[in-house]
């Protein structure tokens, strides 16, 4: 025998063996034991907090969480879109001169400065609130809450920035007209709330054009002061120095205006919104949806519960059916969204359009299903654990914890929301959550927006949209 031949006579041996030595282990393998189940999330605990106000009426809340050393600080002004009266996008205008500089800081010190100290500075402008916050290595919290307090305070409104921010907010709008889920929000808004702020979300070019350095300085000063502003830190950081920088950096502020009360009345059953058009368009973008109660209700809980089982999860009903079984949409969603003592619950979905009017069908064939039929325990016993576990997991963060307690405060809400949020949603029945569909996800009621190909979606959603006159 050559030795070629004797190399290949022992490398077939070797083969042979290492796959009878497979075969075997893969008999002897054990048979996959089902993991066992997730146990419930635990109640939320709430970080000690230190709470206080100064004459001015500003108020201010400490709270020690974590380990890292970093804290973030966040001026929450009570001032936003709300206060906009019919001059949509003010606030947001005015919003963004607060990181053009003050008096003693340029824009360019502001952001040094900020990234000197492990962070940077943003603004939030929203329906009813601005928020200015920062996230900063600890041992420079008091630093922050100073420079906080004087972009806050002392905006120089440097009428060299006008045109360039103003050019940004119309780049914004020209996107948001040209995006259908937009279109669709827009609608939807203005169908529930009219001529209310809450129902402009997106102003007319020429408006926004028009605005001027007047309009808003005028808006900041008419809305920025102590009274309507809530400072919050959250972290690892020295609470005598912080709180010193609170009083003195924010202490002889102006107390400025009273917070603006101004609930919407929305509109009562359905408005008939007529389709948007979109020649061409190879999807139609759905948004429907009604009032609901606010966070302040006691049905606020079961709400989101039933929120999550329609379309508030991955693993929801109506993802499930218009998703993974019918193929209709790629993303749909469920919401609900909330304003001071203000709420709505929408279903929001972008469909091929040949399926635009069955996709409605079968979203409000599920919420018909609930309505009529308690949901079996096990799946609501997953639904719940989602709910719970999301509420813990997003308000684990110093920034979520913030979060949390703004909402809070804007909604007027006791620390037993809070601490009791996991064991009530645990509390729901399904006979609650069927119950909650039935009184509030009226389909009679729903608003109903479709953007899209009106030539060959308008029979398909005709029942659903009525008679309206809008486009």
């Amino acid at each position: 025998m050559s030795s070629k031949t004797a190399r290949l006579t022992a490398a077939g041996a070797l083969t042979v063996l290492l796959l009878a030595a497979a075969a075997g282990a893969q008999e002897a393998e054990p048979a996959k034991e089902t993991p066992p189940p997730g146990g419930e999330p635990r109640d939320f605990s709430l970080p000690q907090k230190e709470s206080f106000g100064l004459e001015n009426g500003l108020e201010a809340t400490l709270v020690g969480f974590g380990t890292l050393p970093k804290a973030t600080v966040s001026v929450v002004v009570r001032a936003g879109n709300l206060n906009e009266g019919g001059q949509t996008w003010l606030a947001d205008l005015a919003g963004d001169f607060l990181l053009e500089g003050t008096p003693s800081r340029s824009a360019a010190a502001i952001a040094r400065q900020a990234a000197a100290m492990g962070g940077q500075v943003s603004v939030e402008v929203g329906a009813d609130r601005t928020i200015v916050a920062s996230d900063v290595l600890a041992e420079y919290a008091p630093q922050m809450t100073r420079l906080l307090a004087d972009i806050v305070r002392n905006a120089a409104f440097p009428a060299s920035e006008l045109e360039r921010l103003k050019r940004d907010r119309q780049r914004r709008l020209s996107i948001a007209g040209t995006q259908p889920q937009q279109m669709a929000l827009a609608a939807f808004r203005n169908a529930l709330y009219g001529d209310h702020p809450y129902g402009n979300v997106l102003p007319d070019a020429d408006q926004l054009a028009a605005y001027t350095l007047e309009h808003a300085r005028g808006f900041y000063e008419d809305n920025y002061g102590a009274r309507r502003t809530h400072v919050y830190v959250a972290g690892q950081f020295d609470r005598q120095a912080v709180s010193a920088a609170i009083r003195e950096s924010f202490g002889d502020w102006a107390g400025g205006p009273d917070i603006l009360i101004d609930v919407p009345e929305p509109a009562e059953g359905k408005v008939a919104v007529d389709v948007i058009d979109r020649p061409g368009a190879s999807q139609s973008n759905l948004y429907l949806g009604l009032a609901v109660p606010d966070p302040s209700s006691a049905d606020w809980i079961p709400l989101q519960v039933t929120n999550t089982l329609l379309g508030g999860f991955f693993s929801s009903r109506i993802i499930r059916n218009i998703r993974e079984d019918k193929g209709y949409s790629y993303s749909p969603f469920s919401t609900l969204s909330s304003r001071y003592r203000d709420a709505y619950w929408a279903e929001v979905a972008a469909v091929t359009t040949e399926v635009t009017g069955p996709a409605i069908e079968e979203i409000m064939g599920e919420v018909e299903r609930l309505q009529s039929t308690a949901p079996p325990g096990d799946e609501l016993d997953g639904v719940k654990n989602y709910t719970a576990g999301t509420f813990v997991l997003q308000n684990s963060t110093r920034g979520g914890i913030i979060n949390l307690l703004a909402f809070q405060q804007l909604h007027e809400l006791p620390d037993s929301y809070l601490t009791d949020y996991v064991s009530n949603v645990f509390a729901v029945t399904p006979e609650e959550v069927s119950e909650t569909a039935e009184l509030y996800l009226r389909e009679e009621d729903m608003t109903v927006v479709v953007v899209g190909d009106r030539s060959q979606i308008a029979e398909q959603v005709a029942p659903w949209i009525g008679d309206g006159e809008e486009d």
